[in-house]
């Protein structure tokens, strides 16, 4: 075959084709144009181009050169022969790899393109379009022509007048190449000025747009597509297909072209970074080279507040700049392995700051900062300390100073006085005392002169900026100190001298109070005692006191010796007073006592001495009277109180002991107390006796151990005792009587009762009574025991007298026989009636006994109604009461 438009051979999709168009030379004018200018497109990318399709690509180099440029490959290399077998080989070549892209070649081959076949080499070059431009479109799952037609389809849906079916007749008018152009660059032609009905505005607009704008190239003419029926549908397709790759190369450019802009915004981040290290870097270098001088400067200041001025301003420093500075260095190091990390990722060369601008340099930098400030500090400290010590050391000197000028302030003017000449001894030796004493302090002066110029010399040494002024304050005070040391050497000279010419009338004045003050005393101590009140209770004490009196008669003697040997020293002291005419201005140093003084104490010692042998005689006379009363109230008082207790003790066996019958007891009893009673006289007596010992004011006697109180209170309690004692045998017989006891059961009770009394007093304790009943065979309770102590302790005293025990025993016996008694007696006065007559009472009872009885049976009333009689019943509860029945 000759055509190469033969669907079959290249585009079997298009079977439908009409053959006729094919031939029409129209539509080989279209391709040829068409073809020739894409062609034209690619290559001008290697800076060739063709004029002739046929002709230009017959020795195969262009045509390998368009498909290394359109596929990015490389080819074999061409021949460069100009031979027509080098042809051949060329073109082969190309056909080869146009093979090799899955491409089928149908009856074309490198013959008929050496040869210049245009159909041929028109079909062959649609062959490549369709490989290389067409057939990798892709839209929603079409290819080839149905995606680039389904992409115009999809391009165009928005515009009114646009109907894309095919690719000839639907672009005759032009608005579909214009649609595509504002769908995707609005701002290269303005839509809405374009009219269906003129297709040729509306297809060289689109024309000339594309190849100026789009860098698409004039590959139709608006006359041809407008004249021709049906527009060639290879050349469209091919036009069309260079929009579909500029805007979709577009498409991907703008991709191209964000990551270009964010590469650029990464580099200008990067470049800024870089910026803003270089910056930062200088402005930190900058600070630590003015900072570093600063910290280096060592000049010294003279005073403290300045030194700590430096100090607070270091401080501050450390406080307020240092901290930021700190934080731009940390930044700084930040930014660089950012940036570092950075330019490594995005594959770059590491950033290289400027010389001497290197984070190793900035360290270096900050190290000799480091470096300085700790000079600096060290150095700030150790001024500090050096001013300190200084200002301690001048502050130290001026105490210093100024305790030893006070001290010294009028001691020249007391150095140079002259009162020794007319000072007695005394008041020299008391010079001497004073002088030694200040000579002491001068030495304990020494001291502090000599560390006041050990200060002045140290502070010399430490280059004190006052240190003028102090080495002339220490040249005064070291001055002044000599001449002090040269008055205090003369003083002394001249203080000795006088102190020997009175030493000897001193030695007298100190013989004489020390002989003197012990006599004085002595006589004071006698005159005191001499004159002392004395109270003495005994006459052991008086004798005593008696015979102190005597032995210090005794002493009288010896003391008047003493007294004249004191007088003789005191006149030799004038003796010499009066033979070396010394000034003795004052008395005695040594003592007050003058002879005046001596002699008038011993004149009152010699009369007191009388006084006190009158006062001593009657009051041992008082004393020996006292004894005597004393001796007189013991001798009774040791009779009657063993007397008392005696009668107390047989008062007592008395009530316990069964002696006789009660009425026996009584008597004796009686006639017990009557002998007591008796006994009263001599009570009265001993209470004379003892009234004459309290108006004698004695307290004590040592005669008996018995006082009156004791005398009192015993008599009371015996006289008491027989009262009980009598009254309770009284109670007893009232209660034998009553009761109808016998003797024998009252001696019976006796015994019982001494015998659980364990502690013979005469009284039964709670739990000795509890004993005693369970001896008797009660069966107690507590509850039972607890009734009948209530009824023999009704005060709860928790005792139980004999009486008591004798009435609660003779009614426990007496119970039982009281029914029979009362039986008894109403039939003896009733007779043989049933009922008794308050007459009959009256006449059997006695007057009171009867009146008691009849007001007893008054709310009674007797049998059938008889007034003033009782039966039996009312009889005995009238009489006995219902409970003792």
């Amino acid at each position: 075959m000759d055509e190469y438009d033969d669907d079959q051979k290249y585009m079997p999709q298009e079977d439908d084709w009409d053959r006729d168009l094919l031939l029409d030379p129209a539509w080989e004018k279209q391709q040829r144009k068409t073809f020739t200018a894409w062609c034209n497109s690619h290559l001008r990318k290697a800076g060739t181009q063709i004029e002739n399709i046929e002709e230009d690509f017959r020795d195969g180099l262009k045509l390998m050169l368009l498909l290394e440029v359109i596929s990015g490959e490389r080819l074999a290399k061409p021949e460069r022969g100009k031979m027509r077998v080098h042809k051949i080989s060329n073109v082969n070549k190309a056909l080869d790899f146009i093979a090799g892209k899955g491409v089928k070649l149908v009856s074309i081959g490198a013959e008929e393109i050496v040869d210049g076949n245009a159909k041929m080499t028109l079909g062959m070059i649609w062959t490549i379009i369709l490989r290389f431009a067409i057939q990798d479109i892709s839209v929603e799952e079409t290819s080839a022509k149905e995606g680039l037609l389904l992409w115009c389809q999809r391009k165009t849906a928005p515009y009114k007048n646009v109907n894309i079916q095919n690719f000839h007749i639907s672009w005759k008018d032009g608005l579909g190449f214009c649609a595509l152009i504002h769908r995707h660059r609005p701002e290269l032609i303005d839509y809405g000025k374009l009219r269906k009905d003129d297709p040729m505005t509306n297809l060289n607009t689109a024309f000339d747009v594309a190849e100026k704008y789009l860098d698409i190239p004039k590959m139709l003419d608006a006359e041809d597509i407008v004249g021709t029926a049906r527009p060639d549908e290879k050349a469209i397709m091919t036009y069309v297909s260079s929009f579909y790759h500029a805007f979709s190369g577009a498409q991907k450019a703008e991709t191209a072209a964000n990551r270009i802009c964010k590469v650029l915004a990464v580099n200008q981040e990067n470049e800024q970074l870089m910026e803003d290290y270089e910056k930062l870097a200088s402005d930190l270098l900058e600070w630590i080279r003015r900072t570093i001088p600063w910290l280096e400067n060592r000049l010294p200041e003279n005073t403290m507040q300045a030194m700590q001025q430096k100090l607070e301003d270091f401080r501050d420093y450390r406080r307020l700049h240092k901290p930021p500075k700190v934080q731009e260095k940390c930044q700084l190091e930040i930014n660089f392995n950012t940036l570092q990390t950075k330019l490594r990722l995005s594959n770059r060369p590491a950033f290289m700051p400027s010389e001497g601008k290197m984070v190793s340099d900035i360290n270096n930098a900050w190290g000799g900062l480091e470096g300085a400030e700790k000079g600096y500090e060290e150095w700030l400290l150790n001024e500090i300390r050096r001013l300190e010590r200084l200002d301690h050391l001048a502050e130290k000197f001026r105490q210093k100073a100024a305790i030893h000028e006070a001290w010294t302030e009028g001691k020249e003017e007391m150095l140079q006085k002259s009162d020794y000449e007319t000072a007695s001894l005394s008041e020299i030796k008391a010079l001497l005392k004073k002088h030694e004493a200040f000579e002491s302090d001068l030495a304990a002066h020494q001291d502090r002169v000599e560390q006041i110029a050990a200060i002045a010399q140290e502070l010399n040494e430490l280059d004190y900026y006052d240190s003028p002024s102090v080495n002339a304050r220490c040249q005064r005070i070291c001055d002044q100190w000599d001449a002090l040391g040269n008055m205090t050497q003369t003083r002394n000279e001249a203080l000795q001298r006088t102190e020997k010419l009175l030493e000897t009338i001193d030695q007298l004045y100190l013989e004489f109070a020390k002989r003197a003050a012990p006599f004085n005393n002595w006589m004071e101590g006698a005159m005191e005692d001499l004159q002392d009140t004395f109270i003495v209770h005994t006459i052991e004490e008086i004798q005593g006191l008696s015979s102190a009196h005597e032995q210090f008669k005794a002493t009288l003697p010896e003391a008047d010796k003493e007294r004249q040997a004191i007088l003789g020293i005191h006149n030799e002291i004038a003796k010499i007073v009066q033979t070396y005419h010394v000034n003795m201005a004052g008395t005695n140093p040594y003592t007050t006592i003058n002879p005046l003084e001596v002699n008038a104490k011993w004149d009152k010692v010699r009369q007191l001495v009388p006084q006190r042998d009158q006062a001593l005689i009657e009051e041992h006379a008082r004393q020996q009277n006292n004894e005597r009363l004393r001796r007189q109230f013991a001798n009774q008082a040791n009779v009657i109180g063993p007397w008392i207790q005696t009668k107390m003790e047989e008062i007592g066996r008395i009530s316990i002991e069964m002696h006789g019958t009660l009425e026996d007891q009584l008597t004796n009893l009686r006639q017990y107390e009557k002998s007591i009673v008796n006994y009263k006289p001599k009570i009265d007596q001993l209470e004379g006796d003892h009234q004459l010992i309290q108006e004698a004011l004695i307290f004590d006697n040592k005669h008996t151990n018995y006082t009156m109180e004791h005398i009192r209170v015993g008599w009371e309690q015996l006289l008491t005792t027989i009262a009980r004692t009598i009254n309770e045998i009284e109670n007893q017989v009232l209660t034998r009587d009553a009761k109808g006891i016998s003797q024998e059961q009252l001696n019976e009770f006796r015994a019982s009762f001494n015998h659980f009394d364990r502690k013979r007093t005469g009284n039964m304790e709670a739990e000795d009574f509890k004993t005693c009943l369970i001896s008797m065979g009660y069966n107690l309770g507590e509850n039972e025991f607890s009734r009948i102590m209530s009824i023999v302790d009704p005060n709860r005293m928790g005792i139980v007298t004999f009486q008591a025990f004798i009435d609660f025993m003779s009614r426990e016996t007496a119970d039982t026989d009281t029914a029979d008694q009362v039986m008894a007696s109403f039939k003896v006065l009733a007779g043989d009636k049933n009922y008794i007559l308050a007459d009959e009472l009256r006449r059997e009872l006695p007057p009171d006994q009867a009146e008691y009885c009849m007001a007893r049976m008054a709310p009674y009333t007797g049998p059938d109604g008889v007034p003033g009689a009782l039966d039996y019943m009312s009889f005995s509860t009238a009489l006995y009461g219902e409970s003792d029945l």
